[in-house]
């Protein structure tokens, strides 16, 4: 990327930053910020940088640090976000906006938001002008070339982006927990166990969240991990989701849930467009809404799409277009669409439009944080897996992960020792899709766990970073409250 293009990149983060504090909501809500991140040789310094959206009060004491999974970003986190803030008596939840969400172009978006554009020109500046020649004012693809430093943006750079995020959580000694969904529970694997100059990131945690994700042990061997990043210089940095090229998972899902969130009765304009893939689009005509619930349902999705999927309900029996029928399901599709969208926020929505293919292949040497032949070829440090102590564990498993994150989360509890009482192990793979515990609502499994779970982890900041408070915790395969749980 030449030097003109690092200073309009540059700019356009300063606009960003000043759009969202003009339009953030009232103190105590929501916010959002770009901090100075991991300072990686390289990278253009305008894309050194890590968001953090924060939701609840910002005098509260303790600190849950939630990291996206593939392809998703911080506003994906939104509403579960401030229903964990609204459940919890004094925890703030902070989500993590990665540096490669930088790249996206929200100008259109934003402009909707604000009231100043429509839906369709949303659909025209995104979409349209593939098919619409006299559309001139549209979305600009990023080429690979501008953009090969994106090829390095692995599990070190996401560690260090995380780790510049949770020293600012544990200013004025703020207890705080780390978790993640589905990538991003692997991520937070890799913070807890990596090696910081002899220091494990533990250290630095009360507890640890895993979300339908986590680490277990390596299937890579070094000659694998080399192949890889062969093919990874000679194609894209980013990763295809789903099958669907970048940016496009991005470019169908903010056109799909803003004409969701906006126009819901109206007919659906991406069913009628010729380049929507044909297994996303009903088999009737349907409404805005009812495209968008058809397309991540779980009874409609393609198996393509499992890490999007959730439980939404199903085409309405009839009408003209087709509306959307909840059916008595968890994730209502307006909370989908909201998340998506990212509604309210400017500059922000739930989709990575450019998820680096690097940190995928790294994630496959984490191991659970035991030191391995691989990890020396991606340079990946997460040594410490047996220094956790006595960390408290949660793990919730739904449809994409099951039984491997309960799995995965007594494997690091054995590896330190950590005690039966001190893990939560929820299996809710067989009523939860991958993205219905950050979905589901009013009803929340996964919130309903983790609220006794937050009030067990208590950090004693000593030398091992813990302090086994000989409270009997609580272990939960099959959905059970034990006689401690309340609803806050």
């Amino acid at each position: 990327m030449n030097r003109e293009s690092s200073r309009r990149c540059a700019f356009s983060v300063v606009v960003v930053a000043i759009a969202l504090t003009a339009f953030a909501p009232a103190a105590g809500a929501t916010s959002f910020s770009w901090i100075d991140g991991y300072d990686d040789p390289a990278t253009p310094a305008a894309y050194d940088k890590v968001g953090i959206l924060k939701e609840g009060s910002p005098y509260a004491r303790k600190i849950l640090v939630l990291a996206p999974g593939t392809s998703a970003s911080a506003a994906s986190f939104g509403p579960l976000a401030r229903l964990i803030a609204d459940r919890t008596h004094g925890w703030q939840v902070w989500t993590v906006e990665r540096r490669e969400n930088l790249l996206e172009d929200h100008s259109m978006l934003d402009r909707v938001k604000r009231g100043e554009a429509t839906p369709q020109d949303v659909f025209e500046y995104y979409l349209g002008f593939l098919t619409d020649p006299s559309i001139t004012d549209h979305f600009q693809f990023i080429p690979d070339a501008d953009v090969a430093f994106g090829r390095g943006w692995g599990m070190k750079v996401a560690v260090e982006d995380l780790r510049r995020v949770i020293a600012q959580a544990r200013r004025h000694s703020r207890e705080v927990v780390l978790g993640g969904h589905s990538l991003g529970a692997s991520i937070a694997t890799a913070y807890a166990t990596w090696d910081f100059n002899g220091r494990a990131g533990a250290a630095d945690l009360s507890g640890l969240v895993l979300i339908d994700g986590g680490s277990g042990p390596t299937t890579l061997t070094p000659d694998e991990a080399s192949q890889r990043l062969t093919d990874l210089a000679a194609g894209s940095p980013w990763l295809s989701f789903g099958g669907i090229p970048s940016p496009f998972a991005g470019l169908f899902n903010i056109v799909g849930s803003t004409l969701a969130r906006l126009t819901p009765n109206e007919p659906s304009t991406l069913q009628e467009w010729p380049l929507l893939p044909a297994n996303l689009k009903p088999p009737v005509p349907a409404t805005s809404e009812a495209g968008y619930g058809y397309a991540l349902d779980t009874e409609t999705s393609p198996l393509t799409l499992a890490a999007a999927q959730v439980h939404a309900g199903r085409l309405a029996a009839e009408g003209d277009p087709r509306p959307w029928d909840r059916a008595g399901e968890i994730s209502p599709i307006q909370r989908v669409a909201d998340m998506f969208h990212g509604t309210g926020l400017i500059g922000l929505d739930g989709t990575a439009w450019y998820h680096p293919v690097r940190l995928t292949i790294d994630s496959g040497a984490v191991n659970a944080g035991i030191s391995n032949p691989v990890q020396a070829v991606l340079d990946v440090h997460s040594t410490h897996g047996t220094d956790l102590h006595k960390m408290p564990i949660y793990a919730f498993g739904a449809a994409l992960g099951g039984q491997r994150v309960l799995d995965a989360a007594r494997l690091l509890a054995s590896q330190s020792g950590i005690p039966e009482r001190k893990l939560t192990l929820v299996d809710a793979s067989a009523t939860y899709a991958h993205v219905d515990p950050l979905s589901a609502y009013p009803a929340n499994d996964f919130v309903r766990y983790l609220q006794p779970f937050l009030k067990r982890t208590k950090s004693s900041r000593g030398h091992h970073g813990w302090k086994d408070r000989g409270h009997h915790g609580w272990k939960d395969h099959h959905g059970g409250r034990d006689d401690d749980e309340d609803d806050d």
